[in-house]
């Protein structure tokens, strides 16, 4: 048997939260390694997790991509602009993607050599007393041990026993990431922010795109204002969008999808040439821990842990999609810092009234906070403004006004208690929300602060004026 390694710090996962981690461990001065799995589509290693590699980064080339060419072929008649024999090279698009992420994970690579961060390839396994059990790519094992041994697995996409993944014809976010040409009839399981992403960008590339959504209402987390608006504004587009409709069964036959559903008006069959399953993810525990290391998993395959990240056992953390939490990529960065930090005797919290939402669809949509329907639950008195980015000199002269801004406030100390967003670039809009929360600011605090004109923030700051009554822009 190999000698065991000794570490200061042993993180298992380079994704978001276990590459923070890592990061900011080594910078502290703790001897620091990072294990990883995955390949990337060269089969090499690749760093980065599913955000880099089939997640967040490559889903926002795609839709950029699909946003300039839908742009071309709807707004850029507005602006005099022309371009009659218009084409898209599908596989240069695809290409630009695994650029774009082979950039990102060697990017990674090098900030772990640049900090002396340790990274072991192959699949790492928690046993007993803080080691890990390494099975790497060549086939060799090795055993690292850590004074404190930090758990950031990731997660894994949730498959429909009836849906079952077969990467050609029915496939998961990586497989709707590599589709070599856009296919004619694109179903989408799950109205959630993967399948409205994705779904989004086949269907500004020229596919016919259903999404069928069990719950009877859309996007039913998000303010009901802004989920109204923005299903319509979908729907506009082009996007098929059926609620209340209960999935059943698939069966592939001469290359086509048959998906049977129900709904309202009883049983439905539709046929694709493609089908996306997007209900969800799930915490990639599986394997992760061996017999007698103490580290619970609730329900939901999650890794236990206390509002510090910790699981219970001395020296054991887990942070990130494998615990709870929203399974957001800059959630998980900041669990990353907060518990190296707190390792190196510093203070660490991530707080989650403050994480913002996103959705990169055209248009976006953001929050942070409460809903009202939230409020209402919980008894709570607020007020609201909005403002909508029809008004906005600059969203206008940039031909996209749809959508607005609602700011919510408590109704007796003014306090923000969330920001609502759906609009052009409303992804960077919402950070005012998240600052003003943080510091515990007021709506009046958000009208009193001068915002440039003509911007897209115009709106924010109407909206707080709004609160009370005081826009300028529009009728009170």
């Amino acid at each position: 048997m190999s000698e065991i390694q000794q570490f200061d710090v042993v993180v298992v996962g380079a994704g978001p939260a276990g590459y923070h981690a890592a990061i900011r461990a080594a910078q502290l001065g703790l001897k620091t390694a990072c294990i990883d799995a995955a390949l990337g589509k060269d089969g090499k290693p690749a760093l980065g997790g599913t955000c880099l590699r089939v997640g967040c980064i490559p889903s926002k080339a795609l839709l950029d991509s699909s946003r300039q060419w839908w742009n071309m072929g709807h707004i850029f008649s507005e602006h005099g602009i022309s371009a009659p024999n218009a084409a898209i090279d599908i596989p240069t698009m695809i290409g630009r993607k695994d650029k774009i992420v082979k950039q990102f994970t060697g990017g990674i690579a090098a900030l772990f050599k640049a900090n002396k961060v340790s990274a072991f390839y192959g699949f790492g396994q928690l046993q007993a007393g803080k080691k890990v059990l390494v099975k790497q790519h060549d086939g060799s094992e090795v055993t690292l041990e850590g004074k404190h041994v930090i758990l950031a697995a990731g997660s894994d996409s949730i498959e429909l026993p009836f849906a079952k993944f077969d990467g050609t014809h029915i496939v998961d976010n990586v497989g709707a990431l590599d589709f070599t040409e856009v296919p004619k009839r694109l179903g989408v399981i799950g109205a959630g922010v993967i399948g409205l992403e994705l779904g989004s960008v086949w269907s500004r590339l020229g596919a016919k795109v259903t999404v069928l959504e069990g719950l009877p209402d859309f996007l039913a987390v998000v303010d009901r204002d802004v989920a109204k608006v923005a299903q319509k504004e979908f729907t506009k587009q082009g996007l098929d969008i059926r609620l209340g409709a209960k999935c059943t069964k698939t069966e592939v036959k001469k290359g086509e999808v048959h998906l049977s559903y129900t709904d309202a008006n009883g049983e439905q069959t539709l046929v694709f040439d493609k089908l996306l399953v997007a209900v969800g993810r799930k915490a990639a525990s599986k394997g992760l821990l061996a017999e007698g290391t103490g580290v619970q998993l609730d329900e939901r395959g999650r890794i236990v842990v206390d509002d510090h990240c910790h699981t219970g056992v001395e020296g054991v953390w887990a942070i990130g999609d494998c615990v709870r939490g929203p399974m957001l990529a800059h959630k998980g960065f900041e669990e990353g810092i907060a518990v190296a930090e707190l390792i190196a005797g510093l203070p660490g919290h991530v707080n989650f009234d403050t994480i913002p939402w996103v959705i990169y669809t055209e248009p976006e949509i953001a929050w942070v906070g409460k809903t009202e329907e939230q409020l209402k639950a919980e008894g709570v008195p607020y007020k609201t403004g909005t403002f909508p980015f029809a008004a906005v000199g600059r969203a206008v002269a940039m031909a996209e006004p749809a959508g607005f801004v609602k700011v919510i406030a408590h109704e007796e100390t003014d306090t923000v208690l969330g920001l609502h967003l759906v609009g052009a670039n409303v992804s960077e809009l919402v950070h005012e929300g998240v600052l003003t929360m943080e510091f515990k600011g007021s709506a009046d605090d958000l009208a009193r602060i001068c915002h440039a004109h003509p911007s897209m923030s115009e709106a924010v700051h109407d909206a707080a004026m709004a609160v009370h009554k005081r826009a300028i822009h529009k009728v009170n």
